[in-house]
């Protein structure tokens, strides 16, 4: 996170320079309040990391850079990708050229600069996903492996009851987060903590954390979706504002580099589970349940 807020305040810093008039039409545009803001909110981007705790937003047709959504990787990454990019391009342009002039063995600084290059590219992609026209479906939160399908105790659900599903987020899978249902926010929590292994129980319990709950629209369903960190994973962003209308499929946030995302539904709203431990899912596209 350091690099990418500091690269804000370059960016901040070259907009006031030589960007004035820019300036002044993005602060027309801006809505909302925020007496006392600690952020600098200039454009749209500056909302990536603050957007839940900021008063101030922009209607999507004033963001000039909403089209940064369309190109396949997950927005609030884009600093990884680019920065990455241009050090590891940097090097292996240079590793070939000295594999022409000097001696072959810089085909190995081409291949130490070409892996972690598309580990980056591949880590965060953030595909499209067609998703079910199921009324009754709960979708997957993220993409990964079911670890856990069980029933656990959850004191401010219904009984102090919850079915869990708990998903293992590895280093290989898309690590974009989803909302399982359509619904309206409600609370928004985050809980400091470890980053023990992802995979092991106690992580859901010990290791840092932000919780979303939803309630469905005409029903007293609650649903909890966790964001965990893992021993990797070092980095929970959420995007989420209390109170605002979110739909089944809709992007909510991430979590970089391995990681566990949990949801869990009250007991009584169960009908049936349709995954099992160790089925692979796919956010917001897989069933893991219905609802009654």
């Amino acid at each position: 996170m350091n690099l990418e807020l500091s690269w804000g305040r370059l960016r901040r810093a070259y907009l006031r320079l030589f960007w004035s008039g820019y300036l002044k039409r993005m602060e027309s545009l801006r809505i909302g309040e925020c007496p006392n803001c600690p952020h600098v909110i200039l454009d749209p981007r500056d909302l990536k990391y603050w957007r839940n705790v900021c008063g101030y937003s922009f209607h999507q047709e004033h963001d000039p850079f909403h089209w940064r959504n369309e190109l396949g990787f997950a927005r609030v990454g884009l600093t990884e990708v680019v920065l990455i990019s241009a050090v590891c391009l940097s090097v292996l342009v240079f590793a070939l050229m000295a594999v022409n002039l000097i001696h072959s063995i810089f085909w190995l600084l081409a291949i130490v600069a070409t892996v972690p290059w598309l580990f980056t590219l591949w880590f965060f992609r953030d595909p499209d996903r067609d998703i079910p026209a199921d009324a009754d479906g709960l979708l997957s939160p993220a993409d990964g492996t079911v670890t856990h399908v069980d029933e656990v105790s959850e004191p401010d659900f219904p009984d102090g009851r919850a079915v869990r599903i708990s998903i293992f987020l590895a280093v290989w899978d898309v690590h974009v987060n989803r909302i399982p249902r359509t619904g309206r926010i409600v609370a928004l929590r985050y809980f400091p903590g470890e980053f023990l292994d992802a995979r092991k129980d106690e992580s859901s319990v010990r290791n840092e954390q932000f919780w979303v709950d939803l309630e469905e629209n005409g029903t007293p369903h609650r649903i909890r979706i966790k964001q965990i960190s893992g021993a990797i994973a070092r980095r929970i962003v959420n995007w989420l504002k209390s109170e605002e209308p979110v739909f089944a499929g809709d992007r909510f946030g991430m979590i970089k580099y391995g990681s566990r995302t949990e949801v869990l539904v009250p007991a009584e709203a169960v009908r049936e589970v349709v995954v099992k431990v160790g089925d692979k899912v796919h956010g917001g596209s897989t069933i893991l349940l219905r609802m009654t």
